[in-house]
């Protein structure tokens, strides 16, 4: 393809799945490439990212965020080997204050689901470029939660944030936590529906790592404090000839709905046999329902409602994620 940098001289080859084939939103497509042996996951957002965020008046620069964090935690999640949930969350003393987005994947489901929630100062948020996502966040820190639900313990990862991207994060998460070598892009951007005649939210993201058959760092190449780690692979001429495909995406690429996943991934990297798996397709969920918030409202005292109350006595609670709102009279929290 003109304009992408190659360096193999393998005969271009792609092998498609049937079921990523026709859909082009809302799933993510693992794939591998034949020549090099590295893995990677293409993810795709259309209606489930817009009504995700379209649900929420945020700003521009918050809702970019927020569709990253979701985009990325779909790419992580749909790498989980098991039934559970991943959730990213972010702390910080930033405009926006706290992010999470989470990913569960249902027993006896093949679909992926995805939810995400921002809170922010508004004063603060209007004043940042859409842009400057570093300043945006401020100081402090990403959590990545593995939960695998039952008896099983979760796991958690804390990176640092020190006005940085949540690309730039994600990062030096799996350097840190996982040993692997890892590319990450994302891109979140209104487009223009010519149908519907409106604009509406668009995410996507593409990921690459190499995962070594060694595993881990070598102890002989272990860094001093001063120095950086060197992951296994990371020197090879594989894994920086596929980073160099991957670097030449474009966030248009990543975004057009008219540019199926199977074909950007033959762009990208056809040169190295790439290889599409079984796509995840995703939806949007919700853990809410007037069961479970009327339980929790018994659980308060008396003296504890009277401040939740309106005029009327009946108390309204608004969920974060899907804005639904819950109405109970006095008589139903008896």
């Amino acid at each position: 393809m003109s304009g992408r940098v190659t360096g193999s001289k393998a005969k271009p080859t792609f092998e498609p799945t049937s079921s990523s084939a026709n859909a082009v939103d809302d799933l993510v497509v693992p794939f591998r490439t034949a020549q090099t042996g590295i893995t990677g996951r293409l993810v795709r957002l259309g209606p489930l990212v817009d009504q995700i965020l379209s649900r929420h008046a945020y700003p521009e620069a918050v809702s970019i965020a927020l569709g990253q964090a979701i985009a990325l935690t779909a790419l992580m999640g749909t790498a989980l080997k098991f039934n559970g949930k991943l959730i990213l969350q972010t702390k910080t003393d930033g405009p926006l204050g706290f992010l999470v987005a989470d990913y569960e994947s249902p027993n006896g489901s093949s679909v992926g689901r995805l939810r995400g929630y921002a809170a922010f100062d508004a004063e603060r948020s209007a004043t940042v470029d859409a842009t400057d996502q570093g300043m945006l966040l401020g100081t402090g820190h990403m959590a990545l939660t593995i939960d695998p639900g039952g008896h099983m313990d979760r796991y958690q990862g804390i990176v640092s944030l020190e006005a940085e991207t949540l690309t730039s994060a994600a990062g030096t998460y799996f350097r840190q936590s996982e040993q692997l070598p890892t590319f990450i892009r994302l891109a979140v951007a209104r487009h223009y529906n010519a149908a519907d005649k409106k604009w509406t939210w668009r995410a996507g993201g593409l990921m690459l790592q190499y995962v070594s058959s060694e595993g881990g760092i070598p102890p002989s190449t272990a860094a001093t404090e001063d120095e950086e780690v060197r992951l296994i692979g990371e020197d090879t001429d594989d894994w920086q000839r596929s980073v160099i495909l991957a670097q030449t995406v474009q966030d248009h690429e990543l975004l057009d709905p008219m540019l199926s996943p199977d074909r950007l991934l033959y762009r990208l990297f056809h040169e190295e046999g790439v290889r599409a798996h079984e796509s995840v397709p995703l939806e949007v969920y919700c853990q809410c329902s007037a069961e479970r918030v009327e339980t929790l409202l018994k659980s308060f005292g008396a003296d504890e409602l009277v401040d939740m109350r309106e005029a009327d006595g009946a108390v309204a609670v608004t969920c974060e994620f899907c804005r639904n709102t819950y109405r109970f009279t006095d008589a139903q929290l008896r």
